[in-house]
């Protein structure tokens, strides 16, 4: 292999093993962590490989420019921010890593439910105040609860298995895979989703199909009242439908780790801009928000680099 087709280009932080593993196998790696995508462009035809997390969108203009690039590497699950058709058409595989935070995200969900029904924020902030009101912060169990996910990937069936010792019936339902049956969840079709849920978690990517994939006319189907759990994207769900269920009850809390009103980086939400369903989200007890932090663990940040490394070795190395 030329010495100019052994470089590899990183867009984004990630952890530095990867680096470590890549330089370990003959590559030369180098980091641009500021320069705009049209700038990139200009000089991406100079890698082998590039690793990214969300910073930039990969396009067929970006890769009509990218004549040597032999590989992407996304440092996390979600592929919404690459144009993977156009890759594969040229030859470049697409590399991500579900493995890494799969844990990480199901633990979060378990944590954001728990915290919501137990009243924990709430109670919490209450005592830091000296007021101690039993009766205000009675919770809910789990146990004997329906949960129902949507979509059962990494993600949603290490959130099954973490709900295996709650006593809880889990059921999912997802529209690509079939036959995943076990002892930890039960597959059933949507209609049996909103016959019979009690908490909601969703665990899709972001599409065309999948932007308000949660909306009034998505939540007048359960034939109960439920809690959501959305530690996939923000844009799976409309901000403003999931507050008019909340207002009318048939939404009975939320735990919400990504909205809408994010960059497409994740990095940060507009706050000069933000609607006033966004102030009610804030100022709802029923509510428990987080950062797009759920995959964002010491422990995962680690892995989602050794899985990503273990994959380009072994089709490069």
């Amino acid at each position: 292999m030329p010495s100019n087709l052994k470089k590899i280009l990183f867009v984004d932080t990630v952890h530095p093993i990867l680096e470590e593993r890549l330089t370990g196998l003959g590559f030369v790696c180098k980091q641009d962590l500021i320069s705009s995508k049209k700038e990139i462009e200009g000089i991406i035809d100079n890698y082998f490989g590039l690793v990214i997390r969300s910073r930039l969108p990969i396009d067929s203009s970006f890769l009509e420019k990218a004549i040597n690039l032999k590989f992407i590497a996304r440092s996390g699950a979600g592929l919404e921010n690459i144009d993977v058709a156009s890759a594969e058409k040229k030859g470049v595989k697409v590399f991500n890593s579900p493995e890494g935070n799969m844990d990480a995200v199901g633990e979060q969900a378990i944590g954001m439910l728990l915290m919501l029904f137990n009243q924990l924020k709430k109670g919490d902030t209450e005592v830091r105040k000296g007021i101690w009101d039993r009766e205000g912060n009675r919770g809910l169990e789990l146990a004997g609860k329906t949960v129902g996910i949507i979509g059962y990937g990494n993600v949603g069936s290490a959130f099954a298995k973490k709900l295996s010792g709650f006593g809880c019936k889990v059921i999912a339902y997802d529209k690509y895979k079939k036959g995943f049956n076990n002892e930890l969840v039960e597959e059933v079709s949507l209609t049996t989703i909103f016959n019979e849920t009690d908490v909601l978690s969703i665990h899709l990517p972001l599409s065309e199909d999948t932007h308000h994939y949660v909306n009034t006319v998505f939540l007048s189907q359960f034939k109960k009242t439920i809690y959501i759990i959305n530690t996939a994207r923000g844009n799976n769900v409309c901000v403003s439908d999931l507050v008019n269920g909340l207002k009318n009850k048939t939404v009975l809390g939320a735990c919400l780790d990504v909205l809408e009103y994010e960059t497409k980086s994740f990095e940060t939400i507009n706050s000069k801009e933000l609607p006033e369903d966004f102030d009610y989200l804030v100022n709802s007890d029923k509510v428990i928000l987080s950062p797009h932090v759920a995959g964002w663990t010491q422990e995962s940040y680690v892995k989602l680099s050794s899985f990503l490394a273990d994959k380009i070795e072994k089709e490069f190395g």
